[in-house]
């Protein structure tokens, strides 16, 4: 199956099968499902062979998650180019840390430095959410959002709509205020598992025609991640309706 809208997928969801001996495989395999986009996490390892296998496979790499507030930069530079990426995007922080209103400038203006960084070496820098950003509050206002205040404009947002709206976010409110600063999105159409936690905000499980819809003026592609069982078979039903859903979004 082949689709013409980009389709990203979080290499998180297959951490058990991205060894040396089968990632060849393993990409081909998500080649396969309909996967146009890979988003990698940690990009020092193996990086010649992945770039062969995308490259043998027909797939590209253009973002990835590196933590560049605290990894070495110039060495995920180094890997960044070999792989094609052109936007590294911080895919976590130790919750307790942005639990004050300091802590929150603090992480401020680490990422805002590194988006200095980036933009003098054409990397764009991006940050990704989990459900504490959303559920913690400082005076008053979600730890989010007031990053997204303090943020550089040069950051951009990747919106995990699964985790915001578990801490506490309406993921559709947040969209059609903030879409202009979210190019992309973690997505997955799953219904929920009995032991997925709560949603805070309003639920979307079955409402990811409404986001998708909500976020198309500005997005560049989603990105499926699924910490499941039976993961493949999860990430080729996923593939399968975003690729049909992205045709009727884009329609």
């Amino acid at each position: 199956m082949m689709t013409t809208h980009p389709l990203g997928v979080q290499l998180y969801s297959v951490r058990d099968d991205l060894d040396a001996a089968v990632l060849p495989a393993t990409v081909s395999r998500l080649a396969a499902m309909g996967y146009t986009h890979l988003e990698p996490y940690r990009i020092l390892e193996n990086t010649e062979l992945l770039k062969s296998s995308m490259d043998d496979s027909g797939v590209v790499a253009t973002t990835a998650h590196a933590n560049l507030v605290a990894l070495d930069r110039e060495e995920h530079l180094r890997a960044a180019r070999v792989l094609g990426i052109d936007t590294m995007i911080i895919p976590w922080v130790e919750p307790a840390s942005i639990s004050t209103r300091e802590g929150v400038e603090a992480l401020a203006a680490a990422v805002n430095d590194v988006a200095a960084w980036g933009a003098a070496n054409d990397i764009r820098i991006g940050y990704h959410n989990h459900d504490f950003e959303f559920s913690q509050h400082v005076d008053g206002v979600s730890a989010w959002e007031l990053l997204v205040e303090l943020f550089d404009e040069r950051v951009i947002l990747e919106l995990d709509t699964y985790w915001a709206s578990v801490g506490g976010g309406d993921v559709l409110e947040i969209l059609g205020r903030l879409g202009s600063r979210i190019p992309l999105l973690h997505v997955k159409n799953e219904q929920a598992d009995p032991s997925d936690p709560a949603p805070l905000g309003p639920d979307i499980t079955g409402r990811m025609p409404e986001v998708l819809a909500a976020a198309a003026p500005n997005l560049e592609f989603p990105v499926v991640e699924l910490v499941v069982d039976d993961v493949f078979t999860a990430l080729e039903r996923n593939a399968a309706w975003f690729a049909a859903e992205l045709g009727t979004v884009s329609a």
